[in-house]
């Protein structure tokens, strides 16, 4: 039998990379450090647990560039969409999931995989030599002691940004007299999404108590650290203008209150956050107030005056490598080619694209260890234009967390009309990827 794989970390990226590895008939041993160990976000100690929110967005594969990157990791037998697809709960055109289920799922399926050994324990440095493969796929918490190694190693800073948890309340707490189910548009099957309507009044006085409640304090080394714009705090948005929020996640175009007949000034949206449809979450409301704060301002929220929270929303610090300058382009530190990166920390942003990279990661190593040379998968597909991006296509020197999409894609030739773009795009990405998978 051949040396195990090792990868630091069960996250989305980790689990998936193992899952990759196992499934091509090659030992891995997965070292993750909670069970022994917390951190500041995660609940439990299962594998591919999520934190943030319960959605992996849109699932349309012909129009938006995370539904392409869902089709893209589907045929490659993803072990993440797989139970993502198991674990499913309405959400209109986006993938949300239980994420209970979800977790459970795949952590039951890498645990009874013959060829995966989980390990729960802390890696406080850099591997050991001896250690001939390995992928660090410690997300946005890696703990500080490797952090700080990996630091070291490298001579370069990494970066840093807030990420913030949105809240979970009990549906049954909700008064169905004021907020109606409705999906933006009427996409989905009409009861995806609880909405809770605002007029001019009630959203004036509702951005003033964000604006005045008390946040969570930072320490005096985080407080230059930027927040990532697509997990941005509700009331940050509001400090950047009053209106921010309502032509944010509190846009209320696409939705007639029933009770009016009319559009809202502002809309709240909660999504169905588990299977049994009794948890409930508040799409875009990643917060940093204070737990108190936080009941007392969300509970003026029309259709939330008796809220009752499963979970208040949280801050916490990711931190990321600046992979243009210290990854090559299959994922491998250049002053150590033993060692890859997968996931959050090479400076992707989402719970798809992690585990695209953990997946992308994993195909390389076991290339390596099979004598094969990796191939990377075109820019033109999905997940060829996110490694790319990640691996060189940034600006290292103004490098920041990024989600897949069009834009990270070359671009046509000839151009198309702009109604076209889109369908050429996924149309050309198909048949690229449908060409690596033969070589890959």
């Amino acid at each position: 039998m051949s040396k195990p794989i090792h990868i630091i970390g069960g996250g989305l990226a980790g689990s998936e990379a193992a899952w990759q590895i196992a499934q091509a008939g090659l030992p891995v041993v997965i070292h993750e450090m909670r069970g022994p160990h917390g951190t500041d976000a995660h609940k439990t100690d299962g594998l591919a647990e999520l934190v943030c929110s319960n959605s992996f967005r849109s699932d349309d594969p012909d129009n938006n560039a995370v539904g392409l990157i869902h089709q893209e990791m589907r045929a490659l037998g993803s072990i993440i969409m797989a139970e993502a697809d198991k674990a499913r709960v309405p959400a209109g055109s986006a993938l949300a999931v239980d994420r209970d289920q979800f977790s459970d799922g795949v952590t039951a399926a890498l645990a009874a995989h013959p060829n995966v050994t989980i390990v729960r324990e802390m890696i406080t440095g850099l591997p050991p030599e001896d250690w001939d493969s390995v992928i660090i796929a410690t997300g946005p918490l890696t703990a500080t002691p490797l952090a700080q190694a990996i630091r070291e190693l490298t001579g370069e800073d990494a970066l840093a940004f807030f990420d913030a948890i949105a809240p979970v309340i009990h549906y049954e707490s909700v008064n169905q007299d004021v907020a109606w189910f409705q999906s933006r548009w009427d996409k989905g099957e009409g009861k995806d999404y609880l909405n809770c309507p605002m007029d001019k009044e009630q959203y004036e006085a509702f951005v003033d108590a964000m604006l005045e409640a008390e946040k969570a304090s930072f320490k005096e080394w985080e407080a230059n650290t930027p927040y990532f714009d697509g997990c941005m705090p509700i009331e940050v948005m509001a400090e950047r203008g009053r209106n921010t929020p309502r032509f944010g996640p509190m846009k209320p175009v696409g939705l007639t209150n029933p009770a009016t007949g009319r559009r809202a000034w502002a809309v709240v949206q909660l999504r169905q956050d588990n299977a049994l449809g009794t948890l409930w979450n508040m799409v875009g409301f990643q917060t940093k107030m204070k737990h108190a704060e936080q009941v007392r301002v969300f509970r003026m929220i029309p259709g939330l005056e008796n809220a009752q929270f499963a979970r208040l929303g949280g801050l916490h610090r990711n931190t990321f490598i600046k992979s243009p300058v210290l990854l090559d382009g299959t994922l491998r530190l250049k002053l150590r080619p033993a060692i890859r990166f997968a996931g959050q920390i090479t400076g992707c942003e989402g719970y798809v694209e992690s585990a695209a990279v953990g997946l992308m990661a994993a195909r390389f190593a076991i290339a390596e260890r099979q004598g094969r040379e990796p191939v990377p998968p075109p820019a033109t597909t999905a997940l060829g234009a996110l490694l790319h991006h990640v691996t060189g296509g940034a600006e290292a020197a103004t490098f920041q967390p990024m989600n897949v999409n069009f834009g990270l894609f070359p671009p046509l030739s000839p151009a198309p009309k702009k109604d076209q773009r889109k369908p050429a795009l996924v149309a050309r990405a198909r048949a690229d990827l449908a060409e690596w998978m033969l070589v890959a």
